[in-house]
């Protein structure tokens, strides 16, 4: 059905952070596990500034 949105876990965002950061090309992440640039830049930006996919997390 057209407009679903797709629920990740907090390991398999992880492990895109991890490919990116480890210099996988963003195009070939995106390409390859059917993302958008916007999911991937969001869960990049949320990982590196406070190391969790938690909104609550506050260590």
């Amino acid at each position: 059905m057209a407009g679903e949105r797709s629920t990740y876990s907090d390991a398999f965002k992880q492990e895109m952070v991890e490919l990116y950061n480890s210099d996988k090309p963003r195009a070939e992440l995106i390409r390859a596990y059917e993302l958008t640039l916007s999911v991937l830049f969001s869960w990049i930006n949320k990982y590196n500034s406070t190391g969790s996919f938690n909104i609550d997390n506050n260590t």
